[in-house]
């Protein structure tokens, strides 16, 4: 399973044998329980991770202590991956928000790894761009777009990366408190179950615990757009 993990996360796809064989002999295992932290905003890191299964929370903490919820990830997808070209002070907190494994990998391994394989390198550079251009339309959306827009845009943004075939729709276990929905969209846990409840009175979506069911995916993209 892991080398098919490595194949697939974007830092690392298209690698043939030899080179994903030689990485993985550089990673180590890591298993987190629900609401385990994997590092803190602030903490000393110099490794990567790529998740092999579960899911992971991606969030920062304000001066006065409130937290904004950057991201989920999940399998196959990397978190800390900055420090491995600029060594420091991670820049959030990672919590597991369901039992998550991961593989590890260390900036001095990847240093080594990368010798003699400027393709590999060019997958990195490759997938930092599309990790801040993702960010720059996060930013866009919380300037442009309304709360149910950003609501109906999230949900669509897990249910690409998490949701399965279900027989009204697409299941998406989300594992996520209201709290933390709320946080991921930018908004206040009263303004965010609103646009749910509003939603799921229009047949949209059905509410589950830590989960939902798109029944109308057409509607919400016309939504999110």
């Amino acid at each position: 399973m892991d080398i098919e993990v490595v194949r697939k996360a974007p830092l690392f796809a298209g690698l043939d044998d030899e080179s994903t064989s030689a990485l993985l002999k550089f990673m180590k295992p890591r298993s987190l329980r629900r609401g385990t932290v994997l590092f803190r905003e602030g903490d000393a890191g110099d490794e990567l991770y790529i998740i092999a299964t579960g899911k992971v929370k991606i969030g920062r903490e304000s001066s006065d202590g409130r937290e904004n919820l950057l991201s989920v990830a999940g399998p196959t997808e990397i978190i800390g991956e900055l420090t491995l070209f600029a060594p420091g002070p991670r820049s959030s907190t990672v919590t597991a928000i369901s039992q998550t494994e991961l593989l590890s990998l260390r900036h001095e391994d990847l240093m080594t790894w990368l010798e003699g394989r400027p393709q590999a390198a060019m997958n990195l550079l490759r997938a930092l761009a599309l990790r801040l251009r993702k960010t720059n339309d996060t930013v866009g959306d919380l300037v442009f777009q309304d709360v149910p827009g950003r609501v109906a845009k999230a949900l669509l943004d897990l249910a690409d990366r998490f949701g399965q075939p279900a027989p009204d729709g697409v299941h998406v276990a989300h594992d996520l408190t209201q709290e933390e929905l709320a946080q991921l969209v930018g908004a206040s846990r009263e303004t965010v179950n609103k646009a749910l409840a509003d939603f799921a009175q229009r047949g949209w979506l059905r509410l589950e615990a830590r989960a939902v069911v798109l029944l109308d995916v057409d509607r919400l993209r016309h939504r999110a757009s």
